[in-house]
């Protein structure tokens, strides 16, 4: 039964050619197929089958199939690493995310107080603070710093979100390409980093970086992100924001920057330090053509605006900031931490500075450093200027800031030298001694100290008058111990000396240590009429917002000195440029006085004097002590005065010093004591009466607590650059200079050195030849 279900027909198996044969695989045709036990009857004629048009397309698509298979297999495990990389990156986001503060505790950490430093016009003389210069609101910005800084440093600032992917793509291949143009993080990315984090480069700091750009920009606008950008961001030298840089390398404010100056700050982003035009203005001015190149690739500006920009000279920056108002500067910021305290917000300090007579102060010292200071071996000077009230006009603290930042004018102490005499004469007024009184210039030895004149003569009886104008160290030095040193240093602390004096003998030619801002405040009372005047700096201390934090009250000084000894100083001090020491000193139309004042061995040479109109004290000197070659109050000092003076009235109507229409009456004449009348053997022997004989000196001061008795051959060279006490290295006695009662010798006035041999006597020849 099973036999009559098959075919009887027997179908033989068929074979293709041999070129076919190992090519294909043995296949049968639809035909060839027994269907239901029989074959299927063909209604025409028999066909061939169509194997090899069927094996044609299967190879067509195997041999598609290997050539994009490794493409597709490549995509297919980039996707697979990428999720996988995605699902890393998350991890690690949330991981060092939850370590985070929570975001709603985040806030813009305060921007350390800017002090802004104004003079009498309101010029910004300085920014003083951690960042060096106030913020400036975009509009306030000339608009070529934001345009250049994003085109260097963030094209697509304003489009992208806080991260910009193509910005990352492109500084991938331009490092790759070895063309680093820009860096992957945006500005908002350089702000987060600056605000919050620190500089470190790790995965966990770049990941909170991102994090923060999101914040802020959810937080801020586009402009305010990039103006707190532009007031943070570090552009070397200690400058930080655009304010601070702008006037630390152009002397200018970042409103008034121009197309080249914006260039150069944003190519300082790269790297601050290393690109700083202070160190190296070549480097500097390279980098800021390429920022100008992105300027014009992105629109900003035209090809005439870059060659315009191209042919300005190079930036020259000093090392440091320059400029003898930042002297002034220096001043007012110890001042505003005494008046007010720690500053802990943006302040304004209206200053007495006036900015004009500042820099013609600067000139004037400069120019006679330059012109006779290396000849004379005068390295440095100092200059405070004043008017009636104490308030200063100008303040020079050395000859260039940049160099040093000591200031000579307020910090160093020194021995004024004669230029002390004033108040010793102005306390022998006030103890009855005329300006006609008569002296004797002869030898005296207080205890075992001789004071020497400068020119080591003696001129006999002089009037107290002509010892003044002709800086008379023994008339000096009697007046001191006939009126007493206690009451002579009691009056210069009532004129405005506030450093401590000794009250000995050698006061009288100004041993005791002060700095230039007081010696030259305590004349002022001279010109104003008697008035202290206290010296100050700060007018006036302001908030951001306006409002007064602090004013000063100078208004209402007390009185120092009587009209009358005011007019009779005046009198005596203007003779002193008429035809003293100080000629040199003499003003066309003006009527001026004041005195020089020399130190030993010419190591300090000062002249402060005064007009109706303000009151100058100059110092010139050494910091490391040294002797100058015989420059004296009435050389480098008077000269220097004059130029400054001259130039600092020029405006003003010439009005003359207090007292000198008369009108004022001295006290009552002390009683001068009997003179024995001189013999013809008291000259020839010279050896005037009542100075000269060696039993009748004056009493000396009191002996005070100096132990160790210190030769003028051990006086160690000063240093003035660090105060400190003249005998620091013997013990550390505050006492100056004196050899009264066996203590050491002072210095004298200029040039007169200790010396053994006996002081020189007057002689009937010197008599006779006006000597």
């Amino acid at each position: 039964m099973a036999a009559k279900g098959k075919s009887r027909h027997r179908i033989e198996p068929s074979f293709e050619d041999d070129e076919d044969r190992f090519e294909d695989d043995l296949r049968l045709g639809s035909d060839d197929r027994v269907v239901g036990g029989r074959p299927k009857r063909k209604s025409g004629p028999a066909k061939k089958p169509a194997a090899s048009s069927s094996r044609r397309k299967s190879k067509t698509r195997r041999q598609s199939r290997g050539l994009f298979a490794p493409v597709r297999s490549l995509l297919y495990w980039c996707l697979v690493l990428g999720i996988w990389a995605g699902i890393g990156i998350g991890g690690l986001v949330l991981y060092y995310g939850a370590q985070m503060p929570a975001a709603s505790a985040w806030a813009i950490p305060d921007r350390p107080p800017n002090i802004k430093i104004v003079s009498t016009n309101g010029s910004v003389i300085a920014n003083r603070g951690a960042t060096g210069g106030e913020a400036l609101s975009l509009e306030e910005m000339s608009p070529y710093i934001p345009q250049a800084v994003m085109a260097i440093e963030d094209r697509r600032f304003y489009s992208h979100f806080g991260v910009d992917p193509f910005g990352l793509a492109r500084a991938f291949i331009n490092n790759l390409t070895g063309q680093p143009i820009q860096g992957g993080s945006t500005i908002t990315q350089q702000l987060a980093k600056n605000l919050f984090l620190s500089p470190e480069r790790t995965f966990e700091r770049k990941i909170q970086e991102v994090l923060l750009a999101f914040w802020l920009e959810h937080k801020f606008n586009k402009d305010q992100i990039l103006a707190m950008y532009l007031n943070r961001v570090f552009f070397g030298s200690n400058a930080y924001g655009v304010e601070a840089a702008s006037r630390r390398y152009f002397n200018t404010s970042a409103r008034e920057v121009n197309l080249g100056q914006a260039a150069l700050l944003a190519g300082l982003l790269k790297a601050p330090s290393r690109l700083s035009p202070a160190r190296d203005p070549e480097a500097a001015e390279a980098r800021a053509q390429v920022v100008l190149g992105a300027m014009q690739e992105e629109g900003y500006v035209t090809e005439d605006e870059i060659k315009s920009a191209m042919s300005q000279p190079p930036t020259k920056a000093r090392s440091y900031w320059s400029g003898a108002e930042h002297y002034a500067a220096d001043m007012v910021l110890d001042e505003v931490t005494k008046l007010v305290g720690e500053v802990k917000q943006d302040i304004v300090v209206e200053t007495t500075i006036d900015l004009s007579l500042e820099r013609k102060a600067e000139e004037a010292l400069t120019d006679i450093l330059e012109g006779d200071g290396e000849k004379l071996n005068a390295s440095q000077a100092a200059l405070v200027s004043m008017d009636a009230t104490g308030a200063i006009r100008a303040l020079v603290g050395g000859k260039d800031y940049a160099q040093s930042q000591f200031n000579r004018a307020v910090t160093a102490k020194r021995q004024p030298g004669s230029a002390f005499k004033p108040f010793v004469y102005a306390a022998a007024l006030e103890a009855g001694i005329r300006p006609d009184s008569i002296r004797n210039d002869a030898p005296v030895r207080i205890g075992k100290w001789t004071p020497e004149n400068y020119d080591q003569k003696y001129r006999g009886e002089v009037t107290v008058s002509s010892a003044l104008a002709q800086s008379l160290n023994t008339i000096a030095a009697q007046l001191v111990m006939e009126v007493g040193p206690q009451e002579v240093v009691s009056l210069a602390h009532r004129m405005g000396i506030e450093q401590e004096l000794q009250p000995n003998a050698s006061i009288a030619l100004g041993t005791s240590e002060v700095p230039l801002v007081e010696l030259t405040a305590a004349y002022a009372p001279f010109m104003n009429g008697g008035y202290k005047a206290t010296p100050h700096i700060v007018r006036r201390i302001l908030d951001a917002e306006g409002n007064t934090i602090y004013e000063t009250g100078y208004d209402s000084p007390p009185r120092v000195l009587s009209e009358t000894v005011v007019a009779t100083m005046n009198s005596m001090l203007t003779r002193v440029i008429e035809n003293g020491t100080g000629k040199a000193a003499k003003l066309k139309d003006w009527q001026a006085a004041g005195k020089t004042g020399t130190t030993q061995s010419f190591r300090d040479a000062l002249f402060v004097g005064y007009t109706s109109v303000m009151t100058t004290g100059i110092w010139f000197g050494n910091d490391d002590g040294t002797s100058m070659k015989k420059v004296t109050g009435g050389g480098l000092p008077a000269k220097a005065w004059k130029d400054y003076m001259t130039a600092a009235l020029d405006g003003y109507s010439p009005t003359p010093l207090f007292g000198s229409h008369g009108g004022f009456d001295l006290p009552p004449a002390s009683i001068e004591p009997e003179r024995e009348p001189t013999s013809i053997g008291d000259i020839i022997s010279g050896v005037l009466p009542g100075v000269g004989r060696r039993d009748n000196y004056p009493t000396p001061p009191a002996a005070d607590v100096y132990q160790e008795d210190v030769s003028q051959g051990e006086m160690p060279i000063r240093d003035y650059r660090e105060y400190r006490g003249p005998y620091d290295d013997f013990g550390g006695a505050p006492v100056p200079p004196a050899d009264v009662g066996g203590r050491p010798m002072p210095p004298v006035d200029a040039g007169a050195t200790a010396s053994t041999r006996p002081p020189r006597q007057t002689t009937l020849y010197d008599l006779i030849m006006g000597q």
